[in-house]
């Protein structure tokens, strides 16, 4: 029986003993040296990538999709706090024209007021202030009429042209996010739903980062299109493995 350090020579079918050095080279029968190759051995928890990474574009069912309308909000507390501050100047300088009508005093305010523009030029600094907040708030409100808001619903494609759904960006992330939880190897997963992209950062504690990441780029690309969105997202799945402790 031969030892664990014998091989075998193909050319003569005799059995000859080979030492090994330490620099990873065997002595041939000849007196010369081979170079031997040594495989590294595995992780034995076969933990060794740290990292993996993928981003996406899942393909609609039909491929040119339906109808994408946004949703307009009506912006109710914008509208409250312009018509309240409106409502009250307008108020306020109705009761002091009807007052100096009646004969009584103008209130204060408006005798410092004319004072000021009176005698304040353009190029003041008060004046630059007062101009530029005007400004700025004019622009908040000509934005926000222009565009329409609710950044959180997602449109789904209804089948019909006079029905429009849509859907909330949370309850579209805890979907997904169960169907991640059921991928093997899933530790936790975080979930952020938008319009134009799904971002997801996964932890798994066992098998390899590919295998999961491939997995939930399967899983979560089917509860994408099961979720009926007129255009869907793109999709950015991380999986990570878990941070040491202590």
């Amino acid at each position: 029986m031969s030892g664990p350090d014998d091989s075998t020579d193909g050319t003569d079918g005799t059995h000859g003993t080979h030492g090994t050095d330490s620099t990873g080279s065997t002595d041939s029968a000849d007196g010369g040296t081979r170079p031997v190759l040594e495989k590294r051995p595995k992780n034995p928890d076969g933990l060794d990538q740290s990292a993996s990474a993928a981003s996406y574009t899942p393909v609609l069912t039909p491929p040119e999709g339906g109808e994408h309308r946004r949703r307009w909000s009506v912006r109710r507390w914008p509208s409250v706090v312009v018509g309240l501050l409106g409502l009250g100047a307008a108020g306020l300088l109705l009761y002091d024209v009807a007052a100096v009508r009646a004969d009584r005093p103008a209130m204060r305010w408006r005798h410092v007021l004319g004072e000021q523009l009176d005698e304040r030029p353009l190029d003041d600094l008060w004046t630059l202030i007062g101009a530029g907040a005007a400004a700025l708030l004019g622009l908040w409100l000509l934005l926000l009429a222009l565009t329409p808001g609710h950044r959180s619903t997602l449109a789904m494609d209804s089948g019909q042209e006079d029905v429009h759904a849509w859907l909330d960006a949370e309850a579209a992330a805890l979907v997904l996010r169960d169907r991640a939880m059921e991928v093997p190897g899933v530790r936790s997963v975080r979930v952020r739903v938008r319009r134009a992209r799904v971002d997801v950062r996964a932890v798994a504690h066992f098998r390899e980062l590919d295998d999961v990441r491939a997995d939930l780029d399967t899983v979560l690309g089917d509860g994408i299109a099961a979720l009926g969105l007129s255009r869907a997202p793109g999709l950015r799945v991380r999986v990570d493995r878990p941070g040491k402790r202590g």
